[in-house]
């Protein structure tokens, strides 16, 4: 089947598809009940707010150091038991935290709850170039972002609200969905480990080439230009002044609009190459950016909203064609590593985002803050136009496999 002609539902039919997405499913449900309920069981538990600060900061520091030796855990072990691993790290901490509510106890839990979403994250994406050929990569990539994406919108937000009106058991319990997962992940990994080598499998693994490092800078530097305002405005919108109730509207339609555009833009990349989004796309990110500063300055709640909104079609579309360019750019020989890389600079992004933007706004304002990411789009959108122009990218994902 051809990339014009092939469907999300030929894509949804692909043998370990359906396994991937049920993993990353459960192990997102998991993962989003608790992103704002363990820094809350922590300062219940007698931290204060610095305290609540370093829960999700160990836990992502644990991701991004695990993530860079993911590939060769899965040259060395194989799918099985690094990808079982990977789900029992993420979710088994959740049971322990309802037996204490200490920091120290929270801050170590954290990290294991780290080291298991880097398994996660690498080995998913990895596994989508694996079971899918290029031609429908990316309607493969926009199902796998469904399926990550979907459990935290409605987790997310409500995760809190459950906890304090039903119980912090409640969401521990489904912070543990992701040995559930248990079950998909041993599909999935048996078929991978199943799977024959790719004909240009290298031979000597632990050498990867400078031209491999060098094709993953453009998408890289695309990706941390967008997933730095999206972390910005994960984690200070309810701070935004002028705002006031409308935060949580904003929140909700900011991930709703990027999982419903990572999910359409796949075909749209298939059949006209994931390069030509990258400039108009940042552009949009850089108009929902300037809306959203906007609406602190008089534009109201239906500016945030919107803006918000706006950002998220960007947000969302730019991760699928990113990762698309990464695996095209390094081909399936290095497909793992174009994961890690791609998975790195995603949670580096965020994590830098919400830190130079809280540092901006602490010494001018969030206004100011938020207007050097939308500069900073419009910037990359410029650098990204010109490398089309001169012929330097790729003109279809395709490219890496043929």
């Amino acid at each position: 089947m051809t990339s014009t002609t092939a469907t999300p539902h030929s894509v949804i039919r692909t043998p370990g598809i359906m396994a991937l997405m049920s993993m990353s499913a459960l192990c997102f449900a998991g993962f989003g009940a608790l992103v704002s309920t363990v820094p809350l069981w922590a300062v219940r538990g007698g931290a204060d707010e610095v305290g609540g600060g370093l829960v999700n900061a160990v836990m992502m520091a644990a991701t991004v150091a695990v993530q860079t030796t993911v590939p060769a855990a899965l040259r060395r072990f194989g799918w099985t038991p690094t990808l079982l691993a990977g789900v029992v790290l993420l979710g088994a901490p959740s049971l322990v935290l309802l037996m204490t509510d200490a920091l120290p106890a929270i801050l170590a839990l954290s990290a294991v709850r780290g080291a298991g979403f880097a398994v996660i994250t690498v080995c998913g994406s990895s596994a989508v170039a694996r079971l899918v050929e290029p031609a429908r990569r990316g309607r493969a990539i926009g199902l796998y972002g469904l399926s990550i994406s979907a459990p935290q919108i409605l987790l997310v937000p409500t995760s809190v609200w459950i906890a304090d009106h039903v119980g912090f058991w409640v969401v521990f319990a489904v912070g543990a969905a992701p040995l559930i997962a248990t079950v998909p992940a041993f599909l999935l990994a048996r078929r991978l480990d199943r799977m024959p080598p790719s004909p240009a499998a290298d031979h000597h693994p632990h050498r990867t080439s400078a031209r491999v490092w060098l094709a993953l800078i453009a998408p890289s530097i695309v990706l941390l230009t967008i997933t730095a305002p999206g972390g910005a405005l994960l984690t200070f919108v309810p701070q935004f002044p002028e705002v006031g109730g409308y935060a949580v509207a904003g929140l909700f339609a900011l991930t709703a609009c990027a999982a419903a555009a990572r999910w359409l833009i796949g075909g749209l990349a298939d059949r006209f190459g994931h390069l030509p989004f990258q400039p108009p796309l940042l552009l949009l990110g850089a108009a929902g950016l300037a809306l959203c500063v906007w609406s602190m300055f008089g534009g109201g709640g239906a500016a945030l909203i919107g803006g918000m909104a706006i950002t998220g079609i960007a947000y969302g579309s730019l991760q699928n064609v990113t990762l698309i360019e990464s695996f095209a750019a390094v081909g399936p020989r290095h497909r793992d590593i174009a994961s890690a890389v791609w998975n790195i600079g995603f949670d580096c992004g965020t994590g830098i985002g919400a830190l130079v933007v809280g540092f901006i706004a602490a010494q001018t304002n969030f206004g100011i803050a938020l207007s050097t990411t939308s500069a900073l789009c419009v910037v990359v959108a410029v650098v990204v136009l010109v490398r089309i122009l001169v012929g330097r990218g790729r003109r279809h994902p395709a490219a890496d496999e043929g």
